[in-house]
């Protein structure tokens, strides 16, 4: 019989957010992924769970690694896989491992906890649906440069990581795309010092002070500005409508709000063309 991979939730930073079905998970699993052990020791020393094997299982973990891994599992044990912050698998080590256990029909589980992601979201105040998410974006050249591209062109809300040290610099690329949308940087999030800077993005790339820690970028929607038809145009839709029967006074109702003008205007504007 096999056992569970089982994928654990840990804080992202205030140790009081981990849940008791993690604890209880961790206390309970017959060995714990992590990694970074080092990391992990610390939080099971804070829990009081001694004694548990560790296994480290990093970004680099090879297929062999994953293999040795998932064979534990096949063989009845329940394995627990940590990061050091937040959720296995989201711009962090775990997917791979994830693919593997499915290709290999493994049960695979997880016990959500603490999010980087939708604490961001929750605090800017700029998401009310649907966002993409971006994770960390590529560090140069091209691969930047694209991903910057289609950051700027994205409506929706849009989410991104940033490492310390590169914060101001991200802000910059994305002033220089979108000066004007409506951004949160998001730091030290659960922490004593947590903080949310809100603004432009033009008026974020101007901070005067390195932002340390981790960042969460959150960007609001885009606005989407509606082009309103030229003169030209009105003028064709009211012969189209004129030569389709209809009266001057329902041409005018309708094509007041597709326009976005005065009523007025339009009502006069089809009636000097129905004179002609």
């Amino acid at each position: 019989m096999a056992g569970a991979l089982v994928l654990v939730g840990t804080p992202i930073g205030n140790l009081g957010d981990i849940t008791l079905r993690a604890i209880e998970t961790l206390k309970t699993a017959d060995g714990i992924a992590a990694e970074d052990t080092r990391r992990t020791r610390a939080l099971l020393s804070h829990l009081g769970i001694a004694g548990k094997p560790l296994t480290c299982l990093d970004a680099n973990a090879s297929e062999r690694a994953i293999g040795a891994l998932l064979d534990r599992v096949a063989a009845g044990e329940t394995v627990a896989f940590v990061t050091d912050a937040g959720m296995p698998a989201i711009s962090d080590p775990g997917s791979e491992l994830v693919r593997a256990a499915v290709a290999r029909s493994l049960p695979v589980t997880v016990v959500p906890g603490p999010s980087a992601v939708a604490t961001a979201i929750a605090l800017s105040g700029l998401v009310d649906s649907g966002y993409v998410f971006a994770g960390f974006l590529p560090r140069q050249g091209g691969k930047r440069s694209a991903a910057l591209d289609r950051i700027a062109a994205t409506a929706e809300p849009v989410v991104i990581f940033e490492a310390p040290g590169r914060t101001l610099g991200t802000l910059g690329d994305l002033a220089a795309r979108i000066p004007s949308r409506p951004a949160a940087v998001c730091r030290e999030l659960t922490k004593l010092h947590e903080e949310a800077l809100r603004g432009t993005l033009a008026e974020l790339a101007t901070q005067d002070r390195e932002l340390k820690g981790e960042v969460v970028i959150v960007l609001g929607a885009m606005e989407l500005v509606a082009t309103l038809p030229t003169d030209d145009e009105l003028d064709a839709r009211i012969h189209d409508e004129l030569a389709g029967g209809a009266s001057a006074r329902d041409v005018a109702d309708r094509l007041t709000e597709w326009s976005g003008r005065p009523r007025r205007q339009v009502y006069a504007r089809v009636i000097a063309l129905s004179e002609r």
